[in-house]
């Protein structure tokens, strides 16, 4: 290796990160259950990196470096607090770990497990989506915080208490049995989604390290669909993920604003992610187990099929959020439908699906309800109901866009 200048160096520290940091936590972290200590003895490794590297020159195998000079800073931090109590197993971990030799065949791919860690239900379900974005993807708490809407203070504060739960009562590291795999898969994939939605409800991405967090969650997904090829929830999730960013570039148009679905310009879709999607989806469907994410993307799909038919077959739709609403009976789902109903069945038949939801008092803050209930009275001529609708959904929108867009809508019935 020969001297490079710190720029090249560090571009290749950052690319050492971005297709290695999550493997090399997991890894580190395997054995000890120990996420925090893993991640300071991963960060000296870096620093190191950055030291050494402009001197030395990149090496072959930048993981590979990385990890040999983490283990050394993780056995001497073992040595400092070794106790006479637990001396013998801590030197027996140290004698495995020091003789492991560095090749790629040594370092399994153990980031599905630590996904499973982070994703326990010992875990705070709240924060199993942010803790798998830092351990998995590396990011900062303060990255995360903004994501979330939550102050950095406080999310870094729960995500120390979550790796220190891991730690003190040893939550495995290990991909369930299949007795139990559903439920935990469905916490794993749950995180997932919950991290692209996060980027997803933002149009440009909350940029980290150069991608969105949408981006991300379909970089999980994939990392997922890989390891479990024969999961369908896992391949489905993929394929919703996919079908929504496939839209992305149409939601706004040149001056920003936003475009609902049905006025979107189809040749702006990625039809690349599209076909990606459609050959998952007919992946899983041979797997004889449909799930939550096979039927929200076979809606996606649905819609995505209007740039080859021209139209929206919206009684398919209808009876897919039928099935979906057996299997996930959320609000979120119940709406969807009454949309769907509305669209196929007319604004009566919609509204009237919609006042069965009235009694939940979780939509009260849901911007969505009062979009759909604001929109159907419009078109039935309830202007004062429709106006006061609007209202409520413009008061709980956060994005000026999608504010603008309800405003306008409430401009046009008049004061």
């Amino acid at each position: 290796m020969t001297a490079i200048g710190s720029d090249i160096a560090r571009a290749a520290a950052e690319a050492a990160a971005r297709q290695s940091y999550g493997k090399l936590i997991a890894y580190l972290a395997a054995r000890s259950r120990d996420v925090a200590g893993a991640e300071d003895a991963l960060a000296d490794a870096f620093a190191a990196a950055l030291e050494q590297w402009p001197r030395s020159g990149v090496p072959d195998r930048p993981d590979a470096w990385l990890l040999a000079v983490a283990r050394r800073r993780g056995v001497d931090a073992v040595r400092r607090r070794l106790t006479r109590e637990a001396s013998r197993d801590h030197l027996k971990l140290i004698a495995e770990e020091m003789e492991a030799r560095m090749v790629d065949e040594d370092l399994p791919d153990e980031r599905l497990r630590l996904m499973f860690a982070c994703a326990h239900p010992a875990i705070e379900p709240s924060i199993r989506a942010p803790l798998i974005l830092q351990t998995i993807l590396g990011f900062d708490a303060a990255t995360i915080a903004s994501a979330f809407l939550v102050s950095p203070a406080a999310m870094s504060q729960r995500l120390v208490r979550a790796k220190a739960r891991i730690h003190e009562i040893g939550i495995p590291f290990r991909v369930p049995d299949r007795a139990e795999l559903g439920e935990r898969l469905d916490t794993v994939l749950e995180a997932i989604y919950a991290a692209f939605a996060e980027g997803w409800s933002d149009p440009a991405g909350t940029e980290t390290q150069r991608r969105s967090l949408a981006t991300e969650g379909i970089w999980l997904g994939r990392l997922v669909a890989s390891l479990m090829p024969d999961e369908p929830e896992a391949l489905g999730l993929l394929a919703l993920m996919l079908l929504a960013e496939a839209r992305r570039p149409a939601r706004r148009n040149a001056a920003g604003d936003y475009v609902p679905l049905a006025d979107q310009d189809l040749a702006l879709w990625d039809g690349a992610l599209i076909d990606e999607a459609e050959a998952l989806l007919r992946h899983a469907a041979t797997m004889e187990l449909i799930g939550r994410y096979q039927l929200e993307a076979a809606v996606q799909s649905a819609h995505a099929a209007r740039r080859l038919t021209g139209r929206t077959d919206w009684a398919a739709i209808r009876a897919l959020y039928d099935a979906l609403l057996l299997i996930a009976g959320s609000p979120v789902v119940a709406i969807n439908r009454a949309v769907a109903i509305a669209e196929a069945e007319g604004a009566v038949a919609g509204l009237a699906a919609l006042y069965v939801l009235g009694d939940d008092k979780r939509l009260n803050e849901y911007q969505p309800y009062w979009a759909a209930r604001a929109g159907l009275l419009a078109r039935l001529g309830n202007v004062a109901e429709a106006i006061d609708a609007y209202d409520r959904a413009i008061g709980l929108e956060r994005d000026p866009a999608v504010r603008r867009f309800l405003q306008g809508k409430r401009g046009a019935l008049g004061n």
